[in-house]
């Protein structure tokens, strides 16, 4: 065989491959638009339990948690500040998908947006969650309307300035869920003060998980 053609069938190989896979996803998405909510559910439940974590990643433990209390709350718009691969978004959108509201995941960096986006389309979740590229510090800003569920868990040292972007786009009982509160509570005590002695809001921390042992802060505002 020539180099012409090993070039050939290499290039007749990689078409085909991105074809079945493209396909394949495809399917997939109308799979899910066709399936009652119990095989929707069984669905979801394999796709996260085969779902490759990073290190970053909440746990599955947290991860259930935050769902829990997005639906608890029934929050009906929120921000997650620090997407990754959408592990935790995944989550919180099934939350809001049976709250019937909106998600708003912010990521930094560009192959993780793109992780993101595809793990959020194979769910089903693509008319729940919006992945935004871009630094949240400037995205935050933007963000018209009001908000009723915000999750941290981004650059820690942030986390202050993050809290301040979106306070004037809290509605009263919203509530600010923030990861790392134990392990990085140095990094990030000027938030943590601020949400201890500000009499508008009532904050919480604890371990939700022994996996990592993080820490989570739960904070509700009270008007």
């Amino acid at each position: 065989m020539t180099k012409k053609n090993t070039l050939s069938v290499l290039m007749f190989a990689l078409i085909v491959l991105f074809l079945f896979n493209h396909g394949a996803t495809a399917q997939s998405e109308l799979n899910i638009a066709k399936m009652s909510n119990y095989q929707k559910l069984s669905y979801r439940l394999k796709f996260i339990k085969n779902f490759k974590r990073l290190s970053m990643n909440t746990t599955l433990e947290d991860a259930k948690f935050l769902r829990i209390i997005v639906e608890c709350s029934h929050a009906r718009r929120g921000i997650e500040v620090g997407s990754a691969n959408g592990f935790g978004a995944i989550h919180l959108g099934m939350g809001f998908e049976l709250n019937q509201g909106k998600l708003i995941t912010i990521e930094i960096n560009p192959k993780m947006v793109r992780e993101c986006r595809k793990n959020i389309k194979k769910m089903g979740l693509k008319n729940t969650v919006t992945c935004i590229k871009g630094d949240a510090l400037q995205v935050l800003p933007k963000l018209k309307g009001t908000f009723d569920f915000i999750f941290l868990d981004a650059n820690k040292p942030d986390y202050y300035k993050y809290f301040k972007a979106i306070e004037p786009k809290l509605s009263k009982g919203a509530v600010i869920v923030a990861d790392n509160v134990i392990r990085g509570a140095a990094l990030m005590k000027d938030f943590l003060d601020t949400m201890e002695n500000n009499p508008n809001y009532d904050m919480v921390s604890f371990r939700a998980s022994d996996e990592k042992k993080d820490g989570m802060a739960v904070i509700f505002k009270i008007k």
